[in-house]
């Protein structure tokens, strides 16, 4: 499990849902950890202009569950399949697999919508799970 600099913890709240994890609105997101490592993969797919951006990891197997494993992230931008850009936040993993739930009983592809987003000179990538509501 890979340990994180505390600037790049990532960022949400369970507040932000209601009933069965559903997100509270559309403006709901989560901010990925640990993408400091990867901003040479995240200057590319920002500078190639791909969009939109989406997430190409699926839901934890049940050994990953049972081993309290951390989602990595991919993304895939049309084209191609990154790298990993970093991975859900401790304590959210729960919230990502409901939106992928959310999306697959909707009939809808199993991809959440993303943004990257240059903060501190760093880019950041955000799930926008609020638009899996």
């Amino acid at each position: 499990m890979p340990s994180h600099d505390r600037n790049d913890l990532g960022k949400g709240k369970l507040s932000d849902y209601r009933g069965v994890l559903v997100p509270a609105n559309k403006r709901v997101r989560v901010r990925l950890a640990g993408s400091n490592p990867f901003q040479d993969e995240l200057k590319a797919i920002v500078e190639s202009g791909a969009s939109p951006l989406e997430t190409a990891t699926g839901k934890r197997t049940q050994q990953q569950e049972g081993q309290d494993a951390e989602i990595e992230v991919r993304l895939f931008t049309g084209a191609r399949v990154s790298g990993v850009v970093g991975w859900v936040p401790r304590g959210l993993e729960s919230v990502y697999d409901e939106a992928l739930s959310r999306l697959d009983i909707a009939g809808r592809k199993l991809r959440i919508p993303v943004e990257v987003v240059r903060m501190g000179g760093l880019y950041r990538v955000e799930l926008l799970i609020g638009e899996t509501k």
